[in-house]
């Protein structure tokens, strides 16, 4: 955490011109048939189609569920209106907590694989003389079974670091209530480790522990993990990754204010790259479980809304 500020989370086997012109928003421009002429992506499942009254911003934000932190179930940063209030917005934020901790949302369309990033998220790394990014890792979905509602299979986001050496895959981890506020909620992975995410003396009012989890002993939380980046000695950094990330100061988030995605980067649990046409609902997850240290807390993903950068 840099700022001195409902289901269990499961991994499944989960340009158009940038002028907005009138028909590429209307529904026979949007079609699976139009958008594979537009794309060259097969037309494999059908889109809810961009309208001229459509917003390229969050409409719908569908599940929070941070991981235990300093800002979980504080009001402004780590609760479920918090998380609500990123819908329209990209200056509100929200706080996912340490490893695993989530936010599920979409738009009120389905964000097309077109050519080059697809989507831009939104969040609040610094940089460049002081770097700290918490690196979020991105996946999709697609509504296959036209429910309106997130329970289809989930893919990743292959970002730069999906190959990389100390990347794990199907990492688990499981934090415990310890049922008080203010003090250190212990966690064990899959990998035999275990350790705590620490409390601090700028946060005691409130039990880090997620009081939104369904099972209030304790909450697991499985996904791909990346590797700690912090560097100690001098000013404290975390550092950030070359891109295919959120809240990472890389690349192109200094002039843009966001992280850029391409959906054509979607794997499968197996790590076989996947062909989506367009995509209805993004999940984002903090990528590390990385301890700052007393001052700093937890290294947690902070979202601040997302665009779809074909709108």
């Amino acid at each position: 955490m840099k700022i001195s500020y409902l289901p269990a989370f499961a991994l499944a086997t989960l340009f158009f011109s940038p002028s907005c012109r009138k028909d590429a928003l209307t529904d026979t421009a949007n079609t699976a048939e139009a958008v594979s002429q537009r794309t060259g992506i097969a037309g494999n499942v059908a889109i809810r189609p961009a309208t001229l009254t459509s917003s390229p911003l969050i409409s719908t934000v569908y599940t929070y569920m941070p991981a235990p932190g300093q800002y979980t179930n504080e009001s402004g940063l780590g609760s479920v209106t918090a998380a609500q209030a990123l819908v329209g917005s990209t200056t509100n934020m929200v706080s996912l907590g340490g490893y695993g901790g989530y936010i599920v949302f979409g738009f009120d369309h389905s964000v097309v694989n077109g050519t080059g990033a697809d989507l831009g998220i939104y969040g609040n790394p610094s940089g460049p003389t002081y770097q700290w990014s918490e690196p979020g890792i991105v996946m999709v979905s697609q509504d296959i079974n036209a429910n309106g509602i997130p329970d289809d299979p989930w893919y990743e986001l292959a970002g730069s670091e999906y190959n990389a050496a100390g990347t794990i895959k199907n990492y688990q981890i499981t934090y415990y209530n310890p049922h008080a506020a203010g003090t250190n909620v212990n966690w064990r992975d899959n990998q035999g480790n275990s350790g705590y995410v620490q409390a601090n003396a700028f946060h005691t009012a409130n039990n880090y522990y997620p009081a939104m989890a369904p099972n209030q002993d304790s909450v697991t939380f499985t996904g791909t993990k990346l590797v700690n980046t912090l560097v100690s000695g001098g000013i404290l950094t975390n550092l950030a990754f070359a891109w295919g990330y959120t809240d990472s100061y890389s690349g192109e988030f200094p002039a843009l204010g966001y992280n850029t995605v391409d959906i054509s980067n979607v794997v499968n649990a197996s790590g076989q790259p996947v062909t989506l046409n367009a995509i209805d609902f993004v999940k984002v997850y903090t990528g590390q479980n990385c301890n700052a240290g007393a001052m700093l807390g937890e290294i947690s993903t902070e979202v601040k809304g997302a665009r779809d950068l074909h709108l």
